[in-house]
C-alpha cells in the first residue's frame, strides 16, 4: 500500500503504524498528522476515497469527522472567552434570554461545553430534516427541561452540544457557528476544515463507509433515549452537507483538524500571531466532571470543550495537560500541552469501537514512542 505525504525521521515509527492498518485492510482510506511546536512534523495519506478502492484518496481529500467536530465548536467558544465576549461561568440565558425557560435559568456556558448541562437529546423524535433546521432544532432544546441536575454529571450532548453553543455563538456575533469558524479561526489558518459544506468542495469528499457488522447493544446503564439518530447513509446527502451540525457535520482531513486543534497545543499561536492566550488554552483543564457519563456509559473526565486525560478513560497519555475528543466511526485528535503537540486521525471507513478504536490508538502510541526516543 503506497503512502503519500511527508513525515519526519523522528515520527517514522507512526508512518509504519499508519502504513500496516491501510495494508491489513482495517483502513480504506484515510490520514495522519502531527503538529509539534507549531510545525507539522507528520503529514500522511494513503488508501482509496471508496469502498470498491478504485479511487485514490488524495492529498485535499475530505470527508465527515462526526464529533471530532466539537472541538472545533468548542474552540469557537474559547475565542469569544478570550476576547472577554463570552463568560464561560455566566448563564446562558445572559445570552440566549428563551434558554432561561423550564428551569434552565442556572445552566451555565460551562454546562454546554462539558456535556453536564442536562440536555443530551431532544424530548421528542427528531429527523434528518429537523437536525437540518436550525430554528427548529434550538427552539425546542430553549423550551425543553434537563434531564438531571445540570453540573452534576456528564452525559454526552450527541447533537445538541452543537446546536447549544452554536446558538449562544449566533447570538453574541450574529453569525453562524460556521461562518464565525471560517472567518476568525479556518481561513487564518489555512485550515481546510468546513461545518456545513459549500458545493464547490463536493468533488473531494470521501463518503463514510458503514461499520461492518451490527451496531453495538445498548448499554444497559443507559436510561436516556435517543431523540435523534443520523445513520451513515444520510451524510451522504447534499442536505446533510450544506447543514451547519456543529456537533457532527464537519468535514476535513487529518492535516487540517490537526492545524487548527494545534492552536491549543501551542499555547493559542498561529504564524500570522496569537489567537488564544495561553491562560485562555489552559481553562480546557477545568474539571467539570469525572464520572461514569450518563449516555456513553464510560468513565470520562470533561473540562471545558473537551475530554481531559485520566487513568480510567478510553484515551490516555503520559503527560497529564492532554486532552482529546473523537467522532463516530474512529476519527480522533488529542492535543498534549506539555508535549506541544496535536495528533490527528481521519478516516471513512468507520467502526464501531469509539474512543478505544485501536487505529486511532495504535498512532498515538507510536507518536508517543517516537517522541520518547
Amino acid at each position: 500500500m503506497e503512502i503519500h505525504g511527508n513525515c519526519s525521521e523522528q515520527f517514522r515509527t507512526v508512518q509504519e503504524a499508519f502504513a500496516d492498518s491501510l495494508r491489513a485492510g482495517a483502513d480504506v482510506g484515510a490520514s495522519v498528522a502531527i503538529y509539534l511546536d507549531g510545525e507539522l512534523v507528520v503529514d500522511l495519506w494513503g488508501g482509496f476515497t471508496d469502498q470498491a478502492r478504485t479511487r485514490p484518496w488524495q492529498r485535499d481529500t475530505i470527508t465527515n469527522v462526526w464529533s471530532t467536530t466539537k472541538t472545533m465548536t468548542a474552540l469557537c467558544a474559547l475565542v469569544l472567552a478570550d476576547r472577554a465576549e463570552l463568560d464561560l461561568y455566566a448563564p446562558v440565558a445572559k445570552y440566549w434570554p428563551e434558554f432561561g425557560a423550564a428551569g434552565k435559568d442556572r445552566i451555565e456556558v460551562r454546562h454546554l461545553l462539558s456535556h453536564t448541562a442536562g440536555l443530551p437529546d431532544w424530548d421528542q423524535r427528531m429527523t434528518l430534516d429537523d437536525l437540518c433546521d436550525w430554528e427548529k432544532a434550538t427552539s425546542l432544546l430553549a423550551r425543553q427541561s434537563p434531564r438531571w441536575e445540570p453540573g452534576t454529571a456528564s452525559g454526552y450532548h450527541r447533537f445538541t452540544h452543537g446546536f447549544l453553543i452554536g446558538e449562544v455563538i449566533r447570538r453574541i456575533c450574529q453569525q453562524s457557528i460556521g461562518a464565525f469558524f471560517a472567518d476568525q479561526i479556518a481561513t487564518p489558518l489555512d485550515a481546510d476544515f468546513h461545518i456545513g459544506l459549500a458545493a464547490e468542495h463536493d468533488h473531494r469528499v470521501s463518503d463514510n463507509i458503514p461499520a461492518p457488522g451490527p451496531a453495538p447493544a445498548a448499554n444497559p446503564n443507559v436510561a436516556i433515549p435517543v431523540g435523534a439518530y443520523v445513520t451513515a447513509q444520510d451524510t451522504w446527502s447534499t442536505q446533510w452537507r450544506r447543514a451547519e451540525i456543529p456537533a457532527a457535520d464537519g468535514y476535513g482531513n487529518a492535516r487540517s483538524v490537526a492545524a487548527v486543534q494545534s492552536l491549543l497545543a501551542s499555547g493559542g499561536r498561529m504564524p500570522q500571531g496569537r489567537v488564544l492566550s495561553e491562560a485562555t488554552c489552559r481553562t480546557v483543564f477545568d474539571q467539570q466532571s469525572y464520572s461514569t457519563d450518563l449516555v456513553l456509559g464510560i468513565p470520562l473526565r470533561f473540562g471545558m470543550g473537551y475530554a481531559l486525560n485520566a487513568s480510567d478513560a478510553p484515551v490516555t497519555t503520559a503527560n497529564p495537560h492532554t486532552c482529546y475528543w473523537g467522532g463516530r466511526g474512529g476519527s480522533l485528535v488529542v492535543n498534549d500541552l506539555d508535549a506541544r503537540m496535536t495528533i490527528a486521525y481521519v478516516m471513512n471507513q468507520m467502526s464501531n469501537l469509539g474512543l478505544a478504536d485501536p487505529r486511532g490508538q495504535n498512532l498515538l502510541h507510536a507518536a508517543y514512542e517516537a517522541l520518547a526516543r
